[in-house]
C-alpha cells in the first residue's frame, strides 16, 4: 500500500505537503464560515465559491501548455509562494476586523489564478517524482489519503481555532504552512530540466491537445463524468455552512464535523485504492464512486438530525473521493508524456472549472428551495451521471484493452495479469 514512498522526491513532497494541506483546509473552513457570519446568505456562499473557481477554468488551458514549456519544479515553487501571500493577505485584513465580502472575494478571485496552474503542475510533477510508471497509481492514491486526511484534520482544528481566537488565525497559520511545501520542493534530487523547443504556438498547442482529448474516447468519457459531478455534486460543500447553522443549528464546529466525517469516507476511499495492484478495473470503480456519491447527496439532504447527517457525510465522502483518484489514475495511466500537462489542464477544468458554475447554481437554488432539496436534486444529477457513464463503460473497455495488453496489465484476451478473472 505504501510502495510509492521508496522514492526520495515523493516521500519528500507527501511530508511538506501534509503539513501545508491542513493549513489549506484550515482556511477553506473558515473562509465558508466568515462569509456566513458576514452576509448568512446562500447566494453570496455561492458566489464566493464562484470566484475562488472561475479562473482555474478560464486559464487552466493556457497552464496546460505553460507546464510542458517550464521547468514543473520552478513553477510549484512559485505558486507556493504567492499562496502564502494570498492567505497571509487574508489573514491581516481578517485580524484588523476591515475584511468585507468584496475582499473576500476578490482574494478568492487571486488564489483562483493561481491555482490554474497549480494544480496542472502538481498532477504532470508526479511523474517525474515517482519515475516507475508501475507506482503511479499507487502514488496518485497516496496523495489522495494525504489531501483527505488533511481534510480531517484541517476542518476540525479550524472550528476550535475559529471558536478560540477568530477565522483570521486560520488564515495565518495556512500562509505559514506552504512554506513546508517549498522547503520539500528544494530538498528534491531530480534529472536536470531540458526545455522542450518546438515551433508551435501556445494556441497551436492547446488546439492539439484540445483534439486529443475530444477524439480519445475512455478519456473525453471520464472528463465529461468528471465535469458532471464537479457542477452538479461538489457545491454541496458550498452550502455546509447553511446545514451546520441552519438545518442542524449548530455552529462552526458542527461545520468542523461535516467536513470531517465526509473526509473519513474519502480517506477510507484513497487508502482502498491505494491497496489496488492493477490498473484493470478502474471504469467499474469511477461508475460505483458517482452512484455512492448521489445516492449520499441524497439521503444527507433529506436528513435533519445531526449524528445522521454526520453519518452519512461518510458515504458521499467515499463517492467522491473514489470517483475523483480512480479517474485520475486511469487518465495519468493512459495519456501520453508529451501532452500530460494539457490533459491534465482539463482535468483541472472538469474538477475546478465546473465547481464554480456549480457553486453559483447550488447558491441560487438554495436561495429559491432551500439548501436540503437542492442537494437532493444535485444528488439525483450524479445517479442519472454515472448511469450514462455505466452505458458508456463496454466503448471505453474495448479501446483500452489492447492499451493495457501493451502496458503489461491485462492479456489480449481481456484476463487481467496474474488472475483468471474476467475484466470488468
Amino acid at each position: 500500500m505504501w510502495r510509492a514512498l521508496r522514492h526520495r522526491n515523493f516521500k519528500l513532497f507527501v511530508g511538506g505537503q501534509s503539513i501545508s494541506l491542513v493549513g489549506t483546509w484550515m482556511t477553506r473552513l473558515a473562509t465558508s464560515w466568515l462569509v456566513y457570519r458576514l452576509s448568512h446568505s446562500a447566494l453570496l456562499l455561492g458566489l464566493v465559491g464562484f470566484s475562488g473557481q472561475i479562473l482555474s477554468f478560464a486559464f487552466a488551458p493556457f497552464a496546460g501548455v505553460w507546464v510542458e514549456r517550464l521547468d514543473r519544479r520552478k513553477l510549484l515553487v512559485w505558486t507556493q509562494v504567492l499562496s502564502a501571500a494570498q492567505s497571509l493577505a487574508m489573514a491581516v485584513l481578517t485580524l484588523t476586523k476591515v475584511i468585507t465580502i468584496y475582499e473576500i472575494i476578490a482574494l478568492s478571485l487571486v488564489q483562483g489564478l493561481i491555482n490554474a496552474f497549480d494544480m496542472p503542475a502538481r498532477q504532470a510533477f508526479t511523474v517525474q517524482m515517482v519515475e516507475d510508471r508501475a507506482d503511479l497509481s499507487n502514488a496518485i492514491a497516496l496523495n489522495s489519503s494525504m489531501v483527505n486526511a488533511a481534510r480531517l484534520v484541517g476542518p476540525a482544528l479550524a472550528g476550535i481555532v475559529i471558536g478560540w481566537v477568530g477565522e483570521g488565525w486560520c488564515f495565518f497559520i495556512d500562509g505559514i504552512s506552504y512554506f513546508a511545501v517549498i522547503v520539500s520542493l528544494e530538498m528534491m534530487r531530480l534529472r536536470p530540466f531540458e526545455m522542450k523547443r518546438t515551433t508551435a504556438t501556445m494556441l497551436q498547442q492547446m488546439r492539439e491537445g484540445w483534439d486529443y482529448v475530444r477524439g480519445f474516447r475512455p478519456i473525453r468519457t471520464v472528463l465529461l463524468l468528471f465535469a458532471v459531478l464537479s457542477l452538479m455534486g461538489w457545491p454541496y460543500a458550498v452550502l455546509l455552512p447553511i446545514f451546520a447553522g441552519q438545518v442542524l443549528h449548530g455552529g462552526p464546529h458542527t461545520l468542523g464535523w461535516l467536513t470531517g466525517c465526509s473526509a473519513i469516507g474519502a480517506l477510507g476511499a484513497a487508502l482502498s485504492l491505494a491497496a489496488r495492484k492493477s490498473l484493470v478495473g478502474l471504469t467499474q470503480v469511477i461508475q460505483i464512486g458517482a452512484g455512492v456519491f448521489g445516492a449520499g447527496l441524497i439521503a444527507f439532504g433529506l436528513s435533519h438530525v445531526t449524528w445522521l447527517s454526520l453519518l452519512l457525510m461518510l458515504p458521499v465522502g467515499f463517492g467522491m473521493m473514489m470517483g475523483l483518484a480512480a479517474s485520475n489514475t486511469f487518465i495519468q495511466a493512459l495519456v501520453p508524456e508529451d501532452k500530460r500537462g494539457r490533459v491534465m489542464s482539463y482535468y483541472t477544468m472538469a474538477f475546478v472549472g465546473m465547481a464554480p458554475f456549480g457553486a453559483l447554481l447550488a447558491g441560487e437554488l438554495a436561495h429559491l428551495y432551500g439548501a436540503p432539496h437542492t442537494v437532493i436534486f444535485t444528488g439525483a444529477c450524479c445517479i442519472a451521471a454515472g448511469v450514462w457513464f455505466m452505458t458508456e463503460k463496454p466503448k471505453i473497455q474495448a479501446i483500452i484493452r489492447p492499451i493495457y495488453a501493451e502496458m503489461g496489465v491485462m492479456r489480449a484476451d481481456g484476463t487481467r495479469v496474474g488472475s483468471e478473472r474476467a475484466v470488468r
